[in-house]
């Protein structure tokens, strides 16, 4: 059954009565025949029965419901109707098993034409094969359409679930500012010139991150936020300009507070999405998620997981796997790939930075289990019986190895190639939430030898590694946390520092001087001064959490008006060039490069 508004268990009223209409199109059935109804909306399709008789489609955002109107009323595609009618059981053999409503139908419909419409540049249905640049530039009729109306409702079922969860464990819900100092976080900022202070810039946040430190500090103690954030970096399909973020912070908590809080709130919207409540959420540490799973959002939806062979060719002849990190992943069944297909796998691992990719099929001769690959001749009898116990391969398997010096790099290979030979799309299947844990406080080195935070730079190393910050920065683990979700991150966050000497130290670490903290931090470090407690929070991506909900592989199909993948707006042409008298009033004078 399709056409028919579905947001899952906590589904509301989809209407109450207004002055025009007392029921919405997709809510009518059996039970209603007899009664007299008023509807609105507009008209799908008009089919023709002989010259007296016409049938029409009536859609609003709850559905579709079938009239029998007069064939002189002349409404055509997309015109918007009122209609008075009486509901009544379809004629047998004519019932619509394709709609919610497809076993009645209004009769002795009155009709008003309540506007004209041209017929439009493609038809509003989900299965349109219209350009995507064609249904953004009319998003308003691309809206039209049941999936998109879908969408929206379950965005809002989620909103709302979020916010009773916070409500229900204490947290208040605070605004903080669209226009805000520069702040550097990592992330590209749009400015917005001053007109009163000429030469001087807010800038859109990326995060509220700064502002709820200092709820913090004010003693607000439990905040939330569906917060409107904007980042000017590359878009992707899980990436915007502009994006929605569910946002908290708490004071005097751990880590595991706050991964309570959120597992609350995501337990409730998947309820309300999915009707029921998910199973405990896993948690893995950074390293381990890595190692096994070759990613830091890791998909458990499968297995495939990385097998360690470091010891299987500890001290071998064999230079293609004489490195200190030697992993391998089976695929079941992988053994009918053709030579091409390999060919395009080794190829595929040289594009991700591997040095090579070593294949082998797994067969049975005689009983026993046999390697067959160019490279199985160079293996010792104990090799190939030590690789083939320590992935469990069975005939028709296949065994992809990597060999590298760098662990991380070998482990991402593999990880990569297990989710395009294994992965499933990503709203496919159960949910499966994961809690990746005990991150590096760094993630690498710039070119002047100083270490990259691997989040903001006041997250809180963790306690146990303190002493470690000067000698071996990047042996240093960070009380920072992320939530995976069918291998898309969903968010991030972590405890934060608090404390003026544990500040200093990352920002000496980072080569951050007191100067340059004091110019791009100091109204935080400042609030510091007056006591701070304890705090940690985290941040999700709305949008990209409704795409897996709503089984979308692009969150432009869950955002009401989003931009292409140049950041243009097809619908309002944005962006525009501002009139010369507009930039002689904000002191701007374009350059150009």
């Amino acid at each position: 059954m399709s056409g028919a508004l579905s947001t899952g268990a906590a589904e509301a009223d989809p209407a109450r009565p207004t002055a025009m209409r007392d029921e919405v199109c997709g809510r009518l059935s059996l039970s209603d025949v007899g009664r007299t109804v008023r509807l609105c909306g507009w008209v799908a399709h008009r089919r023709e029965h002989g010259e007296y008789l016409a049938f029409v489609d009536l859609r609003d955002f709850s559905g579709i419901v079938q009239c029998v109107l007069d064939g002189s009323v002349d409404v055509r595609s997309e015109y918007v109707i009122a209609l008075s009618g009486t509901v009544r059981r379809r004629p047998e053999g004519t019932v619509n098993e394709r709609l919610d409503t497809g076993e009645i139908e209004i009769g002795d419909c009155t009709v008003e034409i309540l506007a004209e419409a041209q017929p439009p540049p493609f038809s509003v249905e989900d299965d349109t094969d219209a350009d995507e640049l064609i249904r953004m530039r009319h998003r308003y009729i691309d809206l039209r359409r049941p999936r998109m109306q879908a969408n929206l409702r379950l965005r809002a079922t989620v909103n709302s679930a979020l916010r009773r969860s916070m409500e229900r464990q204490g947290f208040c819900e605070v605004e903080t500012p669209l226009l805000w100092s520069p702040t550097p976080e990592g992330a590209r900022e749009f400015a917005v010139p001053s007109r009163i202070q000429r030469g001087s810039f807010y800038v859109l946040p990326q995060s509220p991150q700064l502002a709820k430190q200092l709820l913090m500090v004010g003693g607000v103690d439990r905040y939330y936020q569906i917060a409107h954030c904007m980042r000017d970096e590359d878009l992707r399909a899980d990436r915007q300009f502009e994006f929605t973020q569910f946002d908290l912070e708490a004071s005097f908590v751990s880590r595991d507070d706050v991964l309570a809080f959120m597992t609350d709130a995501m337990a409730e919207v998947t309820e309300a999405v999915r009707g029921e409540r998910p199973g405990p959420f896993d948690t893995i540490s950074w390293f381990d998620a890595l190692d096994r799973y070759g990613t830091d959002k890791p998909d458990l939806r499968f297995g495939m997981e990385l097998v360690e062979l470091t010891p299987v060719f500890a001290g071998t002849g064999v230079r293609a796997f004489a490195a200190s990190c030697v992993k391998a992943i089976v695929l079941a069944g992988g053994a009918d790939l053709a030579r091409s297909r390999l060919d395009a796998l080794v190829e595929r691992a040289g594009a991700l930075g591997a040095k090579g990719l070593a294949w082998f099929k797994v067969a049975a001769e005689g009983g026993a289990l046999a390697l067959e690959s160019p490279l199985a001749r160079h293996l010792s009898a104990a090799e190939q019986a030590d690789l083939l116990a320590a992935t469990g391969a069975a005939p028709g398997d296949l065994v992809l190895v990597v060999a590298d010096d760098d662990h991380p790099l070998a482990c991402r290979v593999l990880g990569a190639l297990r989710v395009e030979l294994g992965g499933r799309p990503v709203g496919e299947g159960p949910l499966h939430y994961v809690w990746v844990i005990d991150f590096p406080l760094f993630e690498g080195v710039d070119e002047a030898g100083a270490p990259i935070p691997a989040h903001h730079p006041f997250t809180m190393p963790h306690p146990d590694d303190l002493d470690k910050m000067a000698s071996d920065p990047l042996a240093v683990r960070s009380q920072s946390y992320d939530l995976v979700l069918n291998g898309w991150e969903l968010g991030s966050g972590s405890i934060r520092i608090h404390r003026a000497d544990i500040q200093q130290r990352v920002f000496s670490a980072l080569g951050i001087t007191e100067e340059t903290a004091a110019s791009r931090f100091g109204f935080l470090l400042s609030a510091f001064r007056y006591g701070a407690p304890p705090h940690g929070g985290f941040a999700i991506g709305i949008d990209r959490l409704v795409a897996i909900l709503a089984r979308e592989e692009n969150i432009r199909e869950v955002i009401a008006f989003p931009k292409t993948q140049s950041g243009s707006d097809p619908l309002t042409g944005a962006p525009k060039a501002l009139a010369a008298g507009s930039l002689a009033e904000l002191g701007i004078r374009i350059v150009e490069s």
